[in-house]
This record gives C-alpha cells, sequence and structure tokens, in this order.
C-alpha cells in the first residue's frame, strides 16, 4: 500500500496490540472475525446492501482490499488492521481508518473503528486508536481527527471518552445504517489538546493506571 499519504504505509505497536496495513493474506481472518461479529457489528455501520455473510466472505474481501489499497494509494486514508501478538502469535481482532483525509489548511481525518466482541474490553481498540491518533498528528501531518457515532452506540462511546476527544456536534440524520437514516454524535480531537501529554497514547496510559 504504498502511496502519497506521509506516514504511510506504518506499522504501530504497544505491548499487545499491534497496527498494520492490511495483506492479501489476511482474507480468512478477516472474514472469521466480521462474520463471527455480525451482531456485535451490523446495528453501527454503513454496510453495501446484501447478507452479511456474503458481504463479509473470503471472496469479498479481494473487493475491499483492493479498495483500502486505491485510497491509501491516493492519499485518502490510512486503513489499518488491529491484531493481537499472544504467545508470539498475531491474530486480526479489528480495524482503524483514518479516512476523509483532507490536506493543507484543514488537515483533517474521521477515524473509525471496530474491535471483535470477543476480545472487547480489553483495553486494545482504545490503545489501537491512540496509536493511530498519534501517528496523524506526527509523522501523517494532520491537525484534527474527527469520530463520529451513533447516539445508541455505547461502547464505542466509551472508547472516545476514556481519551478525552470533545463531544462538539449532534448530526441528524446523518447516515444510513441499518435500515434507516441515524444521528450521529460528533466528536473531535486536536494535536495541541495532546501535545503537553506527550500524546494520545500517553494520555490513555494514564487514564489507565488511575482507574
Amino acid at each position: 500500500m504504498l502511496g502519497a499519504t506521509p506516514g504511510w504505509p506504518a506499522v504501530l505497536a504497544d505491548g499487545p496490540v499491534l497496527l498494520r496495513p492490511y495483506q492479501r493474506g489476511d482474507a480468512r481472518a478477516w472474514s472469521e472475525v466480521r462474520i463471527a461479529n455480525q451482531a456485535w457489528l451490523a446495528p453501527w455501520e454503513s454496510a453495501p446492501p446484501g447478507p452479511w455473510a456474503e458481504m463479509n466472505s473470503i471472496r469479498a474481501y479481494s473487493y475491499v482490499y483492493r479498495d483500502m489499497k486505491r485510497a491509501a494509494r491516493r492519499g485518502d486514508s490510512m486503513p489499518f488492521a488491529v491484531c493481537l501478538v499472544e504467545g508470539g502469535r498475531e491474530r486480526l481482532v479489528g480495524h482503524v481508518n483514518l479516512g476523509n483525509i483532507v490536506r493543507r489548511a484543514f488537515a483533517s481525518a474521521y477515524a473509525g473503528y471496530w474491535i471483535d466482541h470477543r476480545v472487547a474490553g480489553r483495553g486494545v481498540i482504545p490503545t489501537a486508536l491512540a496509536l493511530a491518533v498519534d501517528h496523524a498528528f506526527g509523522p501523517g501531518g494532520l491537525h484534527r481527527i474527527e469520530v463520529n457515532i451513533r447516539p445508541e452506540n455505547g461502547p464505542s462511546r466509551r472508547v472516545v471518552e476514556k481519551l478525552g476527544f470533545r463531544e462538539e456536534a449532534y448530526h441528524q440524520r446523518y447516515m444510513h445504517i441499518d435500515g434507516g437514516w441515524r444521528d450521529h454524535l460528533g466528536y473531535a480531537m486536536t494535536s495541541e489538546e495532546v501535545a503537553a501529554e506527550g500524546g494520545l497514547l500517553s494520555r490513555w496510559k494514564r487514564v489507565r493506571t488511575t482507574k
């Protein structure tokens, strides 16, 4: 996924949490985790029409991978596979994407993410998002990251709230998801808000140790 995006490709890690570009060989692992998480993910994701198993099959991955690769080459996004490394083995458990990247005066992107419900609650996705945001504000050359989440999605809201994203907007009928136009809460963060703390990952580690 070599391309025009500053800071891309990249491999980021903290403890057992590893972020890396997707690979062609991720098809089986990606399909397995997506299909196993239908009930967990489907209510919150915009998705193409069709059965979940078909849209998340090994065959479908080839199209998903192609689209991610093209977007990364254009400099529009930084799509990371989130992996958990345990016992010397790497397992794909989620996804973080910095998408809709706009450069120059805006220097902004939208962050999206999902995590396997079987490892939820272990701090994997907050760590992954913190790694991605720090990378975006550093080598990625961005100034602002936004995240938009359905109000009913408590687990996803807790991720950004733990990390210190500001809730700053309510978007009515923002995106078509799960059969209808759904409202979203808008969260955001700028590089200045975490610079004095040594980055978002450092802030997150301090939050975890004070619980």
